[in-house]
């Protein structure tokens, strides 16, 4: 485009449409709002999903601008939740239905350009049965409102619609990127120039080309070569470099201004074989979790910085190299930081088990086009998931699916989530749902039992734990143990099969439901983070599995209370770590030394200590007795203390913690950033059953989600800042009763 303009300030919005919303009609009430919104915010937990699934009506009044020269105003909708109809002027533009994939206008015949232009979007939000992914049950919330980014890109009359980059040989030394260039022309056939230059992260341009086009009317398309391309680095989750292509295509008519389009591309190979997964031609065992692009209180709607702080999460909190976008298209901004922080995508179509009829079918093949079209040169995604999760087989649909997503990308393969035996493999890869773990001696299922086949196949296993063992972060201290085993059960007998690509758990982090699912209260907890993103203790079960070269991970599974388990004690004890030894002291008794990983994790690259009564010298036991003690355990990496847990013998709420992710957020359109709040014993741990009453109060230009007054959850829960967009300072108090006021500055800037 010749220039883009966001339209996220300045919206007007009413909860219930009427109809004649669409013209400048009085009478009608509007609030000032900015994206991205939620049309119904909700409450934690215990409220009636229906709540939201209702027709609102947004409107705003386009800037000025200019249509010289046969520009072209392009209007763009990120995401608008579930069916959105469009109106400029009164005149309708059209209708989208699908909620999570990206869509367009040409609004030029119906602007004037001066400032005055009013775009009306009826946003529906009801679970229509004509709409993917509903008609059946779905366990999860689609929320309401245009909750991701709408732009009016002003283009010239010949326009760059969108590029796909293909590289034969990645691996090559010398490389080539053939660049498809799909235009549209508002006009008749027409000559022009077009060029692509391929910049490095520095900015310096690597390689250009220039070449003279025919456009025909409508649409068309071009290619466009980059050749001998050498020196370029390779992309990877250790070193995620990405270069920069910007294609431009110009009119021969005097006067009339070039059309650009920008991406970020990354040299790499992503293949999935019989016995693995292969990445720039090295195998790479798939450690993963399920991610639901979902908030307390406002759902969808968070911005860019919310969504890209997810992947940090699962980057370097989680420690996972696969995100599997459970179970739809997810924001752009998450994925444009998967690409910058190496992080692998597994990528699918809305859906969940319900397949409706034809014109259904036919919505679902078209989120298939949408989703790979606006996907297509991240090196982030190396997965199309183009079948419904957990469907029944169905062949006519999935087989068409399958080959329009190998017709728009040739360069990736495709999978299609199942949890059906022997089902029908028309994708690349099987990939497979696997909740055989149910306590019993089975952790994962081989491939060949699955399948059914007498030869093997790419083979991912995309599910397991989550509903076979929710988990709560206040749940005891041997479920949370139970928790914690399931998960490296599973995590090890996906490590010593080769024949399994890897294993993506469900799920990352907890999140709201319908009635029929979860624990009643419309939340799953199911993740191994709760839905404020804090961690419980099966987290450490990924972060514990990579080198301490990338940060030491000591995490002891105990509440370090002597009368918790039904079985008094603290023994077995369970510690998450990637250290080479550890030592325990309790009390002022000598440090007990363990250099014994548990034996039942054969597999594992970091197994965890299990220390029991064999590792406790007989004399010592009694010192383990009815007086509890302070504890503290040490983790040693070359013989040297790395990291230490200590743990309070008398635990008592000594401090109010209150953190913020970010101490700066950016004017200009909303933005937001998660504070933290804990009580903390004596030794800085929140207390696991603590629930105290917390206020937080502000001052600036910004609001709290959710309520101000709210009580812990297992002494911790957090709460998001979010500011309207101008700059000023931000204050947040933060009180308990009976320990010192937290005061946390923000600047937007």
């Amino acid at each position: 485009m010749i220039e883009r303009i966001g339209l996220m300030n300045g919206w007007l919005f009413s909860p219930e449409w009427q109809d004649g919303m669409e013209r400048r009609a009085e009478g009608h009430s509007f609030v000032p709002v900015s994206l991205p919104h939620a049309a119904t915010e909700l409450p934690l937990n215990y409220f009636d999903e229906r709540s939201y699934q209702k027709v609102s009506c947004y409107r705003t009044t386009l800037p000025a601008f200019s249509l010289s020269g046969g520009r072209r105003a392009i209007l763009r909708f990120e995401g608008v939740m579930a069916a959105a109809t469009v109106w400029v002027n009164g005149r309708l533009l059209g209708e989208h239905k699908g909620g999570y994939t990206p869509f367009e206008f040409d609004a030029t015949d119906r602007c004037r350009g001066d400032g005055s232009d009013e775009l009306t979007v009826r946003a529906d939000a009801r679970e229509r049965p004509d709409v993917p992914p509903f008609g059946g049950q779905i366990d999860y919330l689609t929320y309401s409102g245009i909750y991701r980014e709408v732009y009016l890109d002003l283009s010239a009359p010949l326009r760059i619609r969108n590029v796909r980059a293909e590289c034969a040989s990645p691996l090559a030394a010398e490389k080539s990127l053939t660049l498809r260039v799909f235009a549209a022309n508002a006009g008749g056939a027409a000559r022009g120039t077009a060029e692509a230059s391929l910049l490095d992260p520095s900015g310096r341009v690597v390689a250009s080309v220039s070449a003279p086009v025919t456009v025909s009317a409508g649409e068309s398309e071009f290619s466009l070569e980059l050749t001998r391309l050498g020196g370029l680095f390779l992309w990877s989750p250790d070193s995620p470099t990405l270069y920069t292509a910007v294609c431009s295509l110009k009119g021969d008519c005097p006067g009339e201004p070039a059309d650009t389009f920008t991406f970020r591309y990354g040299f790499r190979t992503a293949e999935f074989r019989p016995d693995g997964f292969y990445l720039n031609g090295e195998r790479l065992k798939i450690v993963g979790l399920n991610r639901h692009q979902a908030w307390p209180y406002v759902g969808y709607a968070m911005p860019a910085r919310s969504q890209r702080r997810d992947a940090d999460i699962l980057k370097y909190e989680l420690r996972v190299n696969l995100a599997r976008t459970s179970h739809y298209p997810q924001s752009p901004r998450f994925l444009d930081r998967c690409d910058e922080i190496g992080l692998l995508v597994f990528e699918e179509i809305p859906g969940w088990q319900h397949i409706g009829d034809d014109d259904w079918k036919a919505l679902a093949t078209e989120n298939v086009r949408e989703m790979v079209e606006r996907d297509w040169n991240r090196p982030s995604v190396v997965l199309w998931g183009v079948r419904i999760n957990e469907s029944q087989d169905d062949d006519a649909f999935y087989a068409r699916n399958n080959a329009l997503a190998h017709c728009l990308d040739r360069s990736r393969q495709t999978g299609g989530v199942r949890y059906l035996e022997r089902s029908r493999l028309l994708e690349d890869v099987y990939t497979m749902n696997d909740f055989s773990l149910d306590g019993g001696a089975v952790a994962l299922r081989s491939q060949r039992a699955v399948t059914g086949l007498d030869h093997d196949v790419p083979y991912l296993v995309t599910e397991y734990n989550g509903h076979m063992y929710p988990t709560k972060k206040t749940d005891s201290e041997e479920r949370q143990i139970e928790h914690v085993i399931r998960h490296l059960r599973v995590q090890d007998a996906s490590f010593g099969d080769p024949l399994i690509a890897g294993a993506v758990g469900w799920c990352a982090f907890d999140y709201n439901t319908h009635k029929d699912f979860g624990s009643g209260d419309r939340i799953c907890h199911h993740g191994v983070m709760d839905i404020f993103r804090i961690p419980k203790f099966a987290s450490y079960v990924y972060a514990s599995q990579t080198p301490p070269s990338r940060g030491v991970v000591l995490k002891p599974v105990t509440r370090w209370a002597r009368g918790e388990r039904s079985v008094g004690g603290i023994l077995p004890l369970v510690v998450l770590t990637n250290c080479d030894s550890i030592g325990i002291t309790f009390g002022a008794n000598e440090e007990i030394r363990i250099t014994e990983r548990g034996g039942e994790y054969p597999n594992l690259p970091y197994p965890p200590f299990v220390v029991d009564s064999r590792h406790i010298p007989p004399e010592k036991v009694g010192a383990w007795g009815m007086v509890w003690e302070d504890g503290l355990i040490t983790g040693y990496v070359g013989g040297e203390a790395a990291a230490v847990a200590r743990f309070a013998g008398n635990p008592v709420g000594e401090t109010l913690a209150a953190v913020a992710d970010d101490r700066e957020l950016a004017a200009g359109a909303k933005d937001a950033t998660r504070v933290v709040v804990s009580v903390n014993d004596q030794a800085g741990n929140p207390l696991p059953y603590g629930d105290a009453v917390v206020s937080a109060t502000i001052e600036g230009p910004a609001r709290i989600l959710g309520p101000s007054t709210f009580a812990l959850i297992g002494g911790s829960r957090a709460f998001w800042v979010e500011s309207s967009g101008t700059p000023g300072s931000v204050r947040v108090a933060v009180t308990a009763e009976g320990l010192d006021t937290r005061i946390l500055e923000i600047d937007v800037r």
